[in-house]
């Protein structure tokens, strides 16, 4: 059996750490390509200016335009920067872009936020100019530092760490399903994405193990981690949390898999009053959708309403912005979510649109109830 399994070179967090950030830029030069939005450099300018003067670096900024489009990668190669490295500071689509601009070579990433599990992975989301979905791009390696300054990221606003855990919850039960199928991983493709003839790649029993400590993480630490944001301070639960959205659920998701949580996701693209909620909030629910699929104990299941419900993050389709879904909407969900090359066919079972719209309801129906239960036990 193949097994495969990939990281980042390094990885660091910690309070101020963007202050350390020249020191690893000197380790190319002493020029970096700033991949980063006015408002995200802004927010941190004083740490830039600190670390370049510290180092004796300089960056050369890009002017990121906010999408991971092709005219922006475009744009941003044909500028004649001469940097030694680039650093990719921000959002996930600024990441993203930086990751495609270097091309899987010296390049560092430093997120603003830990919304999701992008920063550690070797690959990228491309979106259209109008922020449309439009393809995958996969790197001859996962990024050469990842830095997170988890000052910066307890000033972000809280449904950011909200969301990240969201994205976090799926990657234990989507790598447990991969393992009971055997199902390939990201960490085993080649840099073009395709297999060029290479046998798939299982996960590895690390990868799983990360991705089971994930979600141990956040059940102990969400709510306090939470909290810390709210206040704006870092906290141990905080540091854990922010381990456990980007490195423990990143590497679970590329080494052990992903399964019907994510194909959920993105089935539920489709539906316009999605389009407000971030990524790690519909996957909390496409969470959801898959215990059910798999008919997972009701205390497992209950587990994780609790954990949602606790830290704020959706159970039901109203939470997602969906007032009323009609069947045959549901049914174009689950036809999205269902094709060929979905996630949803690594469960370790067959899933057919028709298995999903089911799954789909009673999840809603499920979480509506867990809902109200709450209230009644508040009124009482």
């Amino acid at each position: 059996m193949r097994k495969a399994f990939i990281c980042p070179s390094k990885y660091v967090q910690g309070e101020n750490e963007l202050l350390n950030l020249g020191y690893f830029v000197k380790s190319y030069g002493t020029k970096a390509f700033l991949i980063a939005s006015d408002e995200d450099a802004a927010r941190v300018q004083d740490k830039l200016d600190a670390t370049a003067k510290k180092f004796g670096i300089s960056f050369v900024k890009s002017g990121f335009m906010g999408e991971c489009s092709r005219n922006e990668i475009a744009r941003l190669k044909a500028i004649d920067h001469q940097c030694d490295c680039i650093v990719g500071l921000g959002g996930g689509k600024a990441i993203d872009t930086a990751k495609v601009v270097a091309e899987g070579r010296n390049l560092i990433i430093a997120p603003t936020t830990v919304a999701t599990d992008a920063p550690t992975s070797h690959s990228a989301v491309i979106y259209t100019d109008d922020g449309a979905f439009e393809d995958y791009a996969y790197f001859i390696q996962n990024p050469s530092v990842v830095l997170i300054d988890t000052t910066v990221i307890a000033q972000a606003p809280v449904r950011f760490l909200v969301a990240g855990m969201g994205d976090a919850l799926s990657t234990y039960f989507e790598a447990r399903a991969s393992a009971a199928s055997y199902s390939r991983v990201n960490a085993g493709l080649p840099c073009g994405g395709g297999q060029d003839g290479i046998a798939p790649a299982m996960g590895t029993n690390a990868a799983l193990m990360m991705a089971e400590l994930c979600y141990q993480t956040l059940l102990s630490d969400g709510i306090s981690a939470k909290q810390a944001c709210e206040a704006n301070v870092v906290t141990k639960s905080l540091e854990n949390i922010v381990e456990a959205n980007s490195l423990l659920s990143g590497l679970g998701f590329e080494s052990a898999g992903l399964a019907a949580a994510h194909a959920v996701h993105n089935g539920l693209s489709i539906l316009e009053p999605t389009h407000h909620y971030y990524h790690g909030e519909k996957v909390a629910f496409g969470t959801l959708v898959q215990l059910v699929l798999e008919n997972a104990d009701t205390e497992e299941i209950e587990d994780v309403l609790e954990f949602c419900y606790n830290v704020g993050l959706p159970v039901c389709f109203e939470d997602i912005g969906v007032k009323q879904i009609s069947d045959e909407e549901l049914m174009e969900v689950a036809q999205k979510a269902c094709i060929p090359d979905e996630s949803i066919h690594f469960m370790p079972f067959p899933v057919t649109a028709d298995d999903l719209v089911a799954a789909m309801k009673v999840a809603d129906a499920t979480g509506k109830n867990f809902k109200l239960r709450k209230v009644i036990n508040i009124q009482k």
